[in-house]
């Protein structure tokens, strides 16, 4: 729709009033609006080149910190109520995992006109994370980063309530721009453009000054749906500022990454080892920078050869020079994003935001190792959130100390992982003789092999590999790094599509479950009766949701009894009750008597509330970074999902164990509220959404004191002494960054306990002992065992002594290696000792032979002498026609014959070596 766009949704009063004019560029073709007439090109780039550093302006030299701060004073002088910046990672999203925009924070709640916003209108400068093109930082001396701030100022219009829109909006920028940061008026242009995100889409205007894109202004007002472009009743004022272009425009340095890190930049070339490119040649390719398109080839190779003419260096040189300091700036860069990315919570993992943290910190990694520095990501990573931690980012002080050694942890788990992937590579490319993408992929995936690797590997081997030039960012596309494809969770209800149709036609059913958890039995009246499926006006009986299993009981109508096997709730939260048997049609509009199964439901809610208090208590403990990942709640036990980075030792363990049990000691209330989404949010913040994100303009909290609070719809005690006690029954890593932790409660502690004591008994049974006794009776018969093992393996010496000698007396010679026959029938573990000892010298061929079901087995094996003149996987298929048969190894094979004699066995193996042999020969 952008190239389609009524040209009348761009003329606006504020640019007839002030005397813009409206032009067309002459190289992109784009329509844009400038004070000056003269004017022939869009002054963004590529059509042009980069010039901002002319252009005049009052304010120089601008920090980013400083940048920022004169953002935000600005907007809140004209009316806007600054907001805090939300975490990186998008807690309150289900189809996100990265924030990636200012606009991301108030999508899809506050955009769809669900929950209001928390101010209007509002100004925020919101960390933010794109990793699509993370292939590029670097190489475009900073208009590409994975980390960044942007500002923008929001305006959300109501069809019955305008803030401002876009004769406003522009007004609003211009004077930043000119007013604020003293930029001459005819040097700001507004670009047309079109722009689309989130599901959301309108026209947008871009900001350009001096070649370089400051800000984009975007009147969002379409829904993208099936149908196309649909008009929006809410209207979205959604701007994007670069705060880190914003503070490289107001100084005089060749790149961003000397604009934003300033003394830093040099810290970490001294740390890596690396000196700076020489200042002719970085202010050359800064120049041109603009009009580098990283995507194109030739369009790369253009930019290394104009710098190079300009600076007056050997193309090759300047090529070099120019890569190498790519590197170092995405490495600054990169470590500053796992600083965000960790100092936010994210735990390293193979799925989901931890994916994405992994590959940013992998890269990084290699780009230290190419060049050629032994620094460790570590120390440049701990530099940087000391670095913003001071400034803009407390959480990376708050949580240096887990920043640090996750960091550590993933270095360690690279070059690890790297060493065994790279023998995995070999044997690939052994197989093959072309990779593909997706091989790159599973390889990068599977052993954290970075592409380039690979091609080193497979150029010696000869195997045909096209690595493509943005490898990582396709790696995090597919990993869900761009917004509507990560953790998309559908609507679930456990009933058939056409009960949720039929069920979602009544009215939303009134919740004595939350009204009072503690009812048993109530009454109400029938609205619905569909088959066994029934709906009540109101209802004490609990549906599937929040990790916490249904309740049970029975329903009492028209002289009827029916049991209650499952309670559902539909997306319109009306309940459903499936039961056993259909009741009558004629009960439709009669009052219902309903009871639920009161044992099952407190156990569920001892169990419940448990797993609140258990996840408070492993955060006090382990960090927090701790993130539910998951939870079930059932009358028998309950478990819970959490991130963290490792297997939590038994102290780990121990000590959560115990601080949850001290927290119901304490008899803590619980509490219930439904609060507004936004008050909610500013007083407890995303940590609200542990079990998921409830879209409602209005959520349940559950507070436990200061203890642990969460949006929850389950039903709880009244407070944590009722829990009675907790039991940690199990803990596993459940896969990589999330351990599971399984639980009793109350009552089924007692019931476990009762189980370990079985179990205690017929142990102790077993070995003959009592239960007061056992430890020391095991204690005995490990002593013994140990004892007898040793005598075994020098019982074991001295039938291995006997085979060699047996073997090597009636060795045989063929063409020069020597085989041996060992009969193994005493012992076949001793048999693979001598096995190993023969084949460890010489050209020798071992063939060890034991019964076994009935039959023989014939093990031959070759020692790596041998293995050069022959392939026992030959000879095994030659003994296949004899009825021997088997394979496996080149070096070694196990065979099998039934109903063949021992002596007519080794003379079949014996003329297939020789035959082997021959043909190997």
């Amino acid at each position: 729709m952008g190239g389609a766009v009524d040209p009348k949704e761009y003329q606006l009063e504020f640019f007839k009033r002030n005397g813009f004019v409206r032009r067309k560029c002459k190289i992109g073709g784009e329509y844009f609006w400038t004070l000056n007439p003269e004017q022939e090109h869009c002054n963004d780039a590529p059509c042009v080149e980069y010039y901002f550093w002319k252009v005049p302006k009052r304010l120089r030299d601008l920090s980013v910190r400083e940048a920022r701060r004169r953002f935000l004073d600005f907007f809140r002088r004209n009316g806007h109520e600054v907001l805090e910046p939300r975490p990186v990672v998008a807690r309150w999203r289900t189809d996100l995992y990265l924030t990636i925009a200012s606009i991301v924070v108030f999508q899809p709640h506050v955009t769809s006109g669900l929950v209001p916003p928390p101010a209007n209108p509002l100004v925020i400068v919101q960390p933010s994370i794109r990793l699509e093109d993370i292939d590029n930082v670097g190489v475009t001396l900073g208009r590409h980063l994975t980390s960044f701030e942007m500002g923008g100022h929001h305006a959300f219009n109501y069809p019955d309530r305008r803030v401002y829109w876009k004769e406003e909006t522009v007004e609003l920028a211009f004077r930043f721009f000119t007013e604020e940061l003293g930029i001459p008026p005819e040097h700001v242009t507004f670009k047309e453009s079109w722009w689309e995100g989130g599901g959301n889409a309108g026209p947008s205007f871009e900001v350009t000054v001096g070649g370089l894109e400051l800000a984009t202004l975007v009147f969002m007002q379409y829904r993208v749906g099936e149908k196309g472009y649909e008009p929006m009743p809410l209207r979205v004022v959604d701007t994007g500022y670069g705060i880190e272009r914003i503070a490289w425009f107001t100084q005089n340095v060749p790149t961003a990454f000397h604009a934003i890190y300033g003394g830093l930049l040099d810290e970490f070339r001294r740390l890596l080892g690396v000196e700076a490119a020489p200042e002719r040649l970085l202010w050359a390719a800064a120049r041109d920078a603009g009009r580098l398109d990283p995507e194109n080839p030739a369009s790369l190779e253009a930019f290394y050869r104009r710098a190079a003419e300009d600076a007056g260096m050997p193309l090759e040189e300047a090529r070099r020079l120019l890569e190498r300091e790519a590197a170092v700036y995405a490495v600054l860069d990169h470590s500053k994003t796992v600083a965000l990315m960790l100092g936010d919570g994210i735990v390293p993992s193979n799925t989901g935001e931890g994916y994405l943290a992994r590959l940013v910190i992998r890269r990084a990694l290699r780009l230290i190792n190419r060049l050629g520095s032994d620094v460790s990501l570590v120390e440049l990573v701990r530099r940087q959130a000391e670095f913003w931690g001071r400034d803009y980012y407390p959480r990376m002080l708050e949580n240096l100390d887990y920043i640090v050694k996750v960091t550590g942890i993933e270095e360690n788990r690279y070059y690890r992982s790297l060493q065994r992937g790279l023998r995995e590579v070999e044997k690939l490319l052994r197989r093959r003789k072309k990779l593909s993408l997706d091989d790159l992929i599973l390889l990068y995936d599977s052993h954290g092999i970075p592409p380039d690797v690979v091609a080193e590997a497979a150029k010696k081997l000869g195997v045909a590999l096209e690595v493509p030039h943005n490898f990582y960012a396709i790696v995090a596309e597919r990993h869900g790094a761009r917004g509507g494809v990560a953790r998309r969770v559908e609507d679930k209800t456990g009933l058939p599509s056409d009960i949720v149709a039929w069920a979602n036609r009544f009215p939303e059913t009134r919740r004595l479950f939350h009204e009072d958890p503690y009812l048993r039995s109530f009454t109400a009246k029938i609205i619905g009766i569909k088959g066994n499926y029934v709906v009540l006006d109101q209802t004490a009986f609990y549906p599937t949701g929040g990790g916490q299993l249904h309740d049970t009981g029975v329903i009492r109508a028209c002289g009827e009894e029916r049991k209650v096997v499952r309670v559902e709730k539909t997306p319109n939260n009306v309940v459903v009750h499936v039961l056993e048997r259909p009741l009558p049609g004629s009960c439709l509009g009669a009052v219902a008597e309903g009871q639920i199964d009161w044992h099952r439901r407190y156990r569920l809610m001892r169990h419940h509330t448990g797993v609140h208090v258990l996840l408070g208590a492993a955060r006090r403990v382990l960090g927090s970074h701790v993130w539910q990942a998951g939870a079930e709640k059932t009358p028998e036990k309950a478990r819970l999902d959490i991130t963290h980075y490792e297997l939590p030792s038994s102290e780990e363990v121990k000590r959560i164990e115990e601080l949850a049990n001290w927290a119901i000691l304490e008899r803590i209330p619980v509490k219930a509220q439904v609060m507004d989404r936004n008050e909610a949010e500013k007083l407890y913040g995303f940590r609200l959404y542990q079990g998921g994100v409830p879209m409602s303009p209005k959520i349940r909290v559950l507070t436990i004191g200061d203890w642990d609070v969460e949006a929850c719809f389950g039903t709880h005690l009244a407070n944590t002494g009722e829990i009675g006690s907790i039991k940690i029954v199990n803990v596993e890593k459940l896969q990589d960054g999330v351990v599971r932790f399984e639980i009793v409660a109350g009552s089924e502690v007692a019931r476990y306990a009762a189980g370990l004591e079985e179990t205690l008994d017929r142990a102790a049974a077993l070995v003959k002992a009592s239960r007061s006794n056992l430890v020391d009776r095991l204690g005995k018969l490990v002593e013994e065992q140990q004892a007898l093992k040793k005598r075994l393996n020098e019982l074991r010496r001295i039938i291995v002594d006997n085979m060699l000698y047996e073997a090597e007396s009636k060795a045989r010679n063929l063409d020069g290696l020597k085989i041996y026959i060992v009969d193994a029938s005493l012992d076949v573990e001793a048999g693979r000792e001598v096995m190993r000892e023969l084949t460890s010298k010489g050209k020798t061929i071992v063939v060890m032979t034991y019964p076994k079901g009935g039959g023989l087995v014939v093990e031959v094996a070759a020692s790596k002498e041998a293995a050069s003149a022959i392939n026992l996987r030959d000879a095994a298929r030659r003994l296949a026609a004899q009825g021997i048969r088997g394979g496996g190894k080149p070096t070694h094979v196990t065979l099998f014959a039934k109903n063949v004699g021992l002596e007519e066995v080794l003379e079949a193996v014996v003329r297939a070596l020789e035959e082997a042999l021959g043909k190997q020969a």
